[in-house]
């Protein structure tokens, strides 16, 4: 759906399509009868709560406040759409029917909203919204169709209100769109690019980071299980391959070793599976995981509460499920989840069990999946089109690396942004933006240097990084250091400008943000 939305104003007269469908009387049909609703010569107090289209008709469900304030809800249909929220005083003339004054349909027809307030919605507000109702306007001879509709906002300080709007196509009924304010009285649409919703993408990263642990845990007490632990020998095999398949630092110092460790992260299974890539002469970390786990599934107890399924048996499932969910819960949202931020922290997991049992290893296990793909949904997180219209793309992952006898969890970060695909061509710097833009993060704790996070851009040959030690004695270190490494980058072909390390921790990103395009016109 492309194109622009308008506002109308408030009518001063009763569109002629309310009037033909108030046409012999202004009457609700109940879908279910019932005798004696609403006693003869009284009225009950009615509020819309829902609205529904159906093909010419309109599903309307009441809460009616009765004599003595009893409450009840009733589903009635109406040859007219009644904005959610509306209130309105009926009688029951029949067992089937309630009825309304024309006074009040009209008064309905004009209760959405009718203008947008800047000071509310500024110019560029990005807004969400769920289509009820869809009608086609009567329009002169030779004149092109103009739609109407009614969509509930789900996002910022109007969420819950609804919008009248008149588009030049149709909007599709149940519908989720994303537009962006124009003026007061006008909206334009916002595609989404082609990835999951982003709000559901937020929310399931937000329920993966509540139950995920960081990999050293699970590498560390597979490291420590005795020779003689009770366990199946396929188990006990697949648990050697994981440890000795760990790079080492000196591994990562290389392309072509750093090249496959990224590539077996992780981070790319789903995408190496649908392509059809085999996995078994170079094997991913997270298909390595969910090996272990079924291998040491049978030997749980079945009594144990711990749920595997949650993290592994059914993970592959559990993202559209939650997308499903999530989407009919849009109505409660009044604001967008924060990313899920780099680097991870650390978190361990306290499993109440002894570390070399089958139960522990299989928490920690799963434990450590929600971590991988905690670092996926932050990737997604973290993609999208800025404001200006460049299409940013993050890969963040985690590869655990060897160093002596430690094992040290290196995370790492990249973005790409590419230029919009139309430029300002009057612009003496359009040749300037068209450029990627790379930022790459590293974070890793590395004995006896203590924590540390690397942070560097390039553009167009030139590179730019900022280090960050929490340690003086690190600091130090790397200043004196910083000569032979502006030196080796200059060798590698790159032209250095800014380098330099900082006691600390970095601050807040101030990357360009990405536009709220949580939803689609056509989800």
């Amino acid at each position: 759906m492309k194109g622009d939305m308008n506002i109308p104003p408030i009518p001063q007269t009763a569109p002629s399509s309310l009037r033909s469908g108030l046409v012999g009387g202004e009457v609700l049909k109940l879908l279910q009868p019932a005798e004696g609703l609403i006693r003869p010569g009284q009225s009950a107090q009615a509020e819309v709560l829902s609205l529904k289209q159906n093909d010419l008709t309109f599903q309307l469900l009441l809460k009616l406040t009765l004599a003595g304030g009893r409450e009840t809800n009733v589903q009635a249909s109406s040859n007219f759409p009644l904005p959610l929220g509306t209130q309105l005083a009926v009688t029951q003339p029949s067992a089937g029917n309630l009825a309304i004054s024309l006074q009040q349909a009209l008064t309905s027809s004009v209760a959405t909203l009718t203008r947008l307030d800047p000071q509310q919605l500024p110019v560029g507000t990005l807004l969400q919204g769920k289509v009820l109702t869809t009608q086609v306007l009567a329009q002169p001879a030779g004149q092109p169709a103009v739609y109407r509709s009614l969509v509930t906002l789900l996002n910022s300080a109007l969420s819950g209100s609804t919008l009248t709007l008149d588009s030049p196509q149709p909007l599709r009924i149940g519908s989720l769109l994303s537009a962006q304010v124009n003026g007061p009285q006008s909206l334009s649409f916002v595609p989404l690019s082609g990835r999951q919703e982003q709000l559901a993408v937020a929310q399931q990263l937000a329920t993966q980071q509540s139950r995920q642990g960081s990999l050293e845990g699970l590498l560390n007490a597979l490291q420590k299980l005795p020779p003689t632990a009770d366990m199946p020998s396929e188990l006990r095999t697949s648990i050697d391959r994981l440890l000795a398949g760990l790079p080492t630092t000196a591994q990562l110092s290389n392309p072509k070793g750093l090249s496959d460790a990224l590539l077996n992260s992780g981070a790319f299974l789903e995408a190496r599976l649908l392509s059809g890539q085999p996995l078994a002469l170079a094997p991913d970390m997270k298909a390595t995981l969910l090996r272990l786990i079924a291998q040491i599934l049978p030997g749980v107890p079945a009594s144990t509460s711990f749920n595997p399924g949650m993290a592994a048996s059914t993970q592959a499932q559990a993202l559209p499920t939650f997308v499903r969910n999530a989407l009919g819960m849009l109505g409660q949202v009044s604001a967008k989840p924060q990313p899920g931020g780099f680097p991870l922290p650390q978190r361990s997991m306290q499993s109440g069990e002894r570390e070399d049992s089958l139960d522990s290893l299989l928490k920690l296990a799963a434990a450590a999946i929600s971590r991988l793909q905690s670092h996926q949904l932050s990737s997604l997180e973290q993609s999208g089109r800025t404001a200006d219209g460049a299409v940013l793309t993050t890969w963040q992952l985690e590869i655990p690396m060897r160093n002596a006898h430690d094992i040290v969890p290196l995370q790492v970060k990249f973005q790409r942004e590419d230029p919009p695909e139309k430029q300002p061509q009057d612009k003496p710097e359009a040749r300037d933006i068209k450029d990627q833009l790379w930022r790459v993060e590293l974070a890793f704790d590395l004995a006896p240097l203590g924590p540390l996070h690397v942070q560097a851009q390039l553009l167009r040959g030139n590179l730019s990084g900022q280090l960050w030690a929490e340690r003086a004695y690190t600091v130090n270190l790397i200043e004196s250091q910083l000569g032979n490494l502006r030196q080796r980058l200059l060798d590698a072909g790159l032209s250095v400008t800014d380098l330099d390390c900082h006691q600390g921790t970095p601050p807040p990103s101030s990357h360009t943000k990405l536009e709220q395009r949580w939803v689609d016109e056509t989800a």
